[in-house]
């Protein structure tokens, strides 16, 4: 269950950041990571990894099913890969917290096994639609069973599942990455065809560990059947965390901020686009990649304070920035003139009913907004008055909350924020140490 205890923060106004921070591990790729080397033959050896609770979670979820796995200690994993037909039958339902992104790709991962099995998680999870990843897998032959859509997720494991050519209704890395996982042991080509980009770590990750993919296009076709070998994963500083530290520096960075060793996958930094439309002054300073083709672009950021002004966004870019947008909308909030943001429907959709979530906080704060169906229009606002703001138990909704303190004339408190933890532990720590003045009661 969602813990909606009494966890809050308190963001005193104001405040102006500089100096260089680190943010944790990218969530998204180290749950791929954990799931691709239980997969593979020998050893695969993670650094970098994120050890909040989503992660944990997939970890806890493996071991169940017979992968060992050691650590996280200093944010090493090694995982003891067990091989394609190497897992064992789970005693009890697995447990994904609110690991959404692991929930789905582990359905494409236990539909072509020999056992059967169940996929559970907290209030959150269970309220998230699933069967947007069930009815691919079932065209492949798996037998899955949702609960009008929603978990828990029941899994008949199906040792022979068939190829398919499956053209995605909309952009999902998460669908995509759970026909991919399910493709490896099935027999034939599976081919799929995007109507736009989503992020492709799956497809990146597939080829270090050995996986042979064609791209063209927005196709992609693999052979399934093909071996995994343990390797070496270097996960980079996670976008998505960045964000919030972005739009911070972009609203009181009097100096230079700079985030280090940031993956800058192109599939990811649909934000930095935007905020240099609304006049942001963002400068990327790439790193070299440690290793092969396979492996993520990396850059530190700097970020300068910057006056923005409002813009529509283009639908192109929502994919590309999905995960962002609780912050973006803070960024429009403080942001002089208008904007709108249409086609993000998707956000009705995750940890919360982001678009609600975020409006009823604007409301809170004094901001001019319209909710839409399937965005926001916001009015900016010199200055945002203070209030209390339900996260939502939402981690984004709650982050982004405390960075709309640095514009604000009076304190903010934000309920609910246990689930911070699932994807940046330490925020408090680091938020202060940029330059917020955050108390967690």
């Amino acid at each position: 269950m969602r813990e909606s205890g009494g966890a809050r923060y308190r963001i005193r106004p104001g405040g102006s950041l500089k100096g260089t921070l680190t943010v944790p591990g990218d969530k998204s790729i180290s749950h791929r990571a954990l799931m691709l080397g239980a997969l593979a033959e020998g050893d695969t050896h993670i650094s970098g990894f994120l050890a909040g609770e989503d992660c944990l979670a997939t970890a806890r979820a493996l071991q169940g099913l017979g992968v060992h796995i050691e650590g996280p200690r200093d944010t090493q994993v090694q995982v003891r890969g067990v091989g394609a037909h190497g897992l064992a039958a789970p005693r009890a339902p697995l447990d994904m917290g609110n690991a959404g992104t692991a929930m789905r790709l582990m359905m494409g991962l236990l539909a072509p096994q020999r056992f059967d099995s169940t996929l559970i998680g907290d209030e959150s999870l269970m309220r998230r639609p699933m069967e947007r990843v069930a009815v691919p897998l079932q065209m492949m032959g798996a037998r899955i069973h949702t609960h009008q859509g929603r978990p828990p997720v029941e899994i008949r494991g199906t040792p022979h599942l068939r190829a398919i050519h499956y053209r995605l209704p909309v952009a999902s890395a998460q669908v995509k990455s759970a026909i991919l996982l399910a493709g490896l042991a099935a027999s034939g080509r599976t081919h799929l065809t995007e109507p736009a980009p989503s992020r492709d770590h799956t497809e990146r990750m597939l080829g270090a560990f050995g996986v042979q993919l064609s791209h063209e296009g927005r196709a992609i076709a693999m052979e399934g059947g093909q071996t995994l070998h343990g390797t070496r994963v270097a996960v980079p500083a996670d976008f998505s965390s960045a964000a919030f530290f972005l739009v911070a520096g972009c609203l009181a960075a009097d100096r230079p901020l700079t985030l280090v060793n940031v993956g800058v996958n192109p599939t990811r930094t649909g934000l930095i686009e935007l905020l240099r439309r609304m006049g942001a002054d963002i400068r990327l300073h790439p790193r070299a990649a440690p290793g092969g083709p396979h492996l993520e672009p990396v850059a530190d950021i700097e970020v300068h304070r910057s006056a923005l002004h409002g813009i529509t966004v283009p639908e192109a870019l929502i994919a590309t920035s999905i995960d962002e947008f609780p912050v973006f909308f803070i960024a429009a909030a403080c942001a002089s003139g208008e904007t709108l943001v249409r086609g993000a429907l998707e956000l009705r959709v995750k940890e919360s009913d982001r678009l609600a979530a975020m409006a009823a906080g604007l409301d809170q704060l004094g901001v001019e907004h319209q909710l839409l169906p399937d965005g926001l229009w916001i009015r900016g606002a010199e200055a945002l008055t203070g209030g209390t703001i339900d996260s939502c138990g939402d981690h984004r909704i709650a982050m982004a909350f405390a960075v709309a303190a640095l514009r604000a004339r009076a304190p903010i408190e934000i309920r609910d924020v246990a689930n911070v933890a699932t994807s940046f532990p330490g925020f408090v720590g680091t938020a202060r140490a940029a330059g917020l003045d955050l108390e967690a009661l």
